[in-house]
Order: structure tokens, then C-alpha cells, then sequence
């Protein structure tokens, strides 16, 4: 195959994986009433006056009262108008008796009036909002989440216009116990944090066990680092992944194996072994020597330019074992290790120095991808705990 036609073949196989990569990332208004009861006309029928004798005669009937503009006729009535700036707002942030925030929780708000319950979920900052709440008494809250007893609010009196913020609401675990179990040593702390990373799945399917949503998740042992390349190597979605990806390289005839089942068989291979040799030196073999964590840390707070900056850099920086940040030669060094490793199963003409550039600079620019949709867009789509150990404290 000619190399500018070669070359041409793989950039497009990156703007493929691009797209899968950036396609898996990731909130009535009243009418104002207006009733106006208008006056009689003036043309309306009236009954029969009295003669001018009758009323001399009955100096008792009394005329109707005349306006106050003496005009005698009844001013036009007009109800009050009911706005949207009459309305008002109950938000708060749902947290535990750690302060720790609890997302996802069930908020339900009880109105003064049958018919005017409205329920919300928390976000991932367990904040949530109740907008365009009409003034009135008795609003009542009543606050769900899984593994924490119910917690109802005292009643509440909105006020035209009136943001009330609710305070203190501190949920505790259910038998109401307020501490948590406590393990003796940062290796079972890791364990557990582990085990909430392997439930992590974008749209509860596609495995996303390499990201820690926990910023003080503590480091992992050579064990966990392990168990965690092999849990994903394995996963059933990882492998039919390299199906997926097999097949997008047969269109464009990556690496240059023959066309037809036996090619596309080869090509499943080599996608494999691609992924996996990748995963396991970059994933374990080089961070259990180098002492290099190999997950990436979510950010979630600051501003949208310093987010950026941290997911532009985690391909090339990465936090030690010692919590310090270090060079990120476990992940740099894994795919330069898998790169050349495809020469072993690659056919001759895809055994050269262009394409072993090509592969790791691919490698690289998907892991890049990959970071910056981690931390705008994949976080949302998670199922699962999203590493957020609260359920385990280390001791002093």
C-alpha cells in the first residue's frame, strides 16, 4: 500500500475512534390571570322605573348610591393579577452528618393545596431547586436516598418572591447510626474504593473503571493495579469492543492484513492484543515498578479553562503512590511498549518506524480524548457510586 495512502488510512481510523470516543460523553411557565368584571353597559335594560308621583309618595325609597365621582354609575372591578414575580424558590444542598454531599437524592415538596406535589432528584453536587412556588404555608420536604434514613423538613412559609434556602439538612444512615465503618489500614481502604470503581459504567454499560471521582482516593497497591487491568481486559463490553474496531480497520484495511473472514479474524486479534498489552503495561506493570497511580482523577470544581488544563495534562502527568505528582511514564511508556510489541502480529508492511510513530501517537491523542471527555461529559452518563467513598474512613 502506498504510504501517503497508508498514512491517510489512519488518519481516518482517528477520527473514527474520535467519534466513539466523544460520542460515549456526559435541565411551565404560568400565565398570568387577568379576570376583569366589567359594569352594566350603558344600553342594558332596566325595570320600570317608578313614576315621579310614586317616589313623591314614598319619600322612604332611597336612590342608589352614586360613585364617588358622582357620576352614579359603579366603577368596573378588577381581581388582583397573579404574576410570575409573586412566585417563589426552595432550593438546598443534601448532605450527610459529614458534610459530605449525597447526589441523586429523591427530593419530594408537599404544597399547602391537593395536586401541588412536585418531585426533583439532587445533582451531582446534591444540590436541588424547586422554582415558581406560589406563596403559601405548609411546604414540607421530604428527602430520599438509598442507605440513609427519610428526612422531612419542619413546615415552611413562602413569602411573595422569597428564595428559601432550607439549611442543615444532614441525613443520617438508616438505625441512625451517624459513624461509618473504619478500616484499619490505607490498603483496605483501596480495596473498597476498587470495588466502587469496578460498578462505574457510562450509561450502565461500558466499563469506566480507571477514573476515581474520589479526590482523596487513596493509592493503590500492585495487587489492586493487577486485578484492576485484568478486571477490565476481561470485561465482556472490552471485548466486544475489539469486534467493533476490527471492523472499522477492515474498511480501511488496518493493519494490512487480506480482506474477507480470515482477515477480519486477524484483525480481531490484533485489536485485542492491541488493547490488552496496552492495559496491562500501562495499567499495572509499569505503575506497580514506577509506584505510579494509573486511574485518572476527576476534577469536577473550578473554572471550565483550569478543568481543561487538568485533562490536557493527565496523559503526560499522573499522581505517585506518594501522592506527589509525577512525570507519567506508566502510561507513556505503555503505549510505546504496545506499539512495538504489534510488530510480533502485524504483517511486514506494517513493521516500520513510521507505523510505530503512527500507533503511539494515535495511542497518545485517544488517551487525550479520552481525559477531556472524562471530565465534561462521561461523569453525568456514570452509573454506579462514582467513587465517592463515603461509606469508609480511614483511621488516624
Amino acid at each position: 500500500m502506498d504510504e501517503h495512502m497508508r498514512t491517510a488510512s489512519r488518519i481516518s481510523r482517528l477520527s473514527t475512534y474520535f467519534t466513539i470516543s466523544v460520542s460515549l460523553a456526559a435541565y411551565s411557565m404560568p400565565f398570568a390571570l387577568h379576570a376583569q368584571q366589567a359594569a352594566p353597559p350603558a344600553s342594558s335594560t332596566l325595570p320600570d322605573a317608578p313614576s315621579v308621583q310614586a317616589v313623591q309618595q314614598t319619600p322612604e325609597l332611597q336612590r342608589p348610591a352614586a360613585s364617588p365621582d358622582n357620576s352614579g354609575t359603579m366603577p368596573s372591578q378588577k381581581m388582583p393579577l397573579v404574576t410570575v414575580q409573586q412566585s417563589g424558590t426552595i432550593n438546598g444542598t443534601v448532605t450527610d452528618v459529614q458534610d459530605e454531599v449525597i447526589p441523586g437524592a429523591t427530593v419530594a415538596l408537599a404544597g399547602p393545596s391537593p395536586g401541588s406535589e412536585r418531585t426533583t432528584t439532587a445533582n451531582d453536587n446534591g444540590f436541588f431547586a424547586f422554582a415558581d412556588v406560589m406563596p403559601g404555608s405548609g411546604y414540607r420536604l421530604t428527602i430520599k436516598a438509598k442507605g440513609f434514613a427519610d428526612w422531612v423538613s419542619p413546615a415552611m412559609v413562602l413569602s411573595p418572591g422569597q428564595v428559601e434556602i432550607v439549611p442543615d439538612i444532614k441525613m443520617v444512615l438508616e438505625g441512625g447510626q451517624e459513624s461509618v465503618t473504619v478500616y484499619s489500614s490505607p490498603d483496605e481502604l483501596a480495596t473498597e474504593q476498587v470495588k466502587i470503581e469496578e460498578q462505574q459504567r457510562v450509561f450502565g454499560i461500558i466499563p469506566n473503571f480507571y477514573v476515581a471521582y474520589d479526590p482523596s482516593a487513596p493509592p493503590l497497591t500492585a495487587k489492586l493495579k493487577f486485578k484492576l487491568a485484568l478486571r477490565v481486559s476481561v470485561d465482556p463490553i472490552t471485548l466486544a469492543g475489539a469486534f467493533f474496531i476490527a471492523g472499522v480497520n477492515q474498511g480501511v484495511r488496518i493493519p494490512d492484513y487480506k480482506l474477507g473472514s480470515a482477515g477480519y479474524g486477524e484483525r480481531v486479534g490484533a485489536s485485542e492484543a492491541d488493547g490488552f498489552t496496552d492495559i496491562f503495561f500501562g495499567g499495572a506493570v509499569l505503575p506497580a515498578l514506577l509506584h505510579q497511580d494509573p486511574r485518572y482523577f476527576y476534577q469536577g470544581t473550578g473554572s471550565n479553562r483550569s478543568r481543561l488544563r487538568h485533562a490536557l495534562a493527565a496523559p503526560f502527568v499522573c499522581r505517585g503512590d506518594n501522592g506527589r505528582t509525577e512525570p507519567n511514564y506508566s502510561t507513556v511508556g505503555g503505549d510505546v511498549i504496545s506499539a512495538g510489541l504489534s510488530n510480533l502480529y502485524y504483517p511486514q508492511a506494517d513493521r516500520t518506524w513510521t507505523v510505530f510513530g503512527e500507533n503511539v501517537m494515535i495511542s497518545t491523542l485517544e488517551r487525550t480524548a479520552s481525559t477531556i471527555t472524562q471530565e465534561f461529559v462521561l461523569r453525568r452518563f456514570t452509573s454506579g457510586p462514582k467513587g465517592k467513598n463515603s461509606a469508609a474512613q480511614s483511621s488516624q
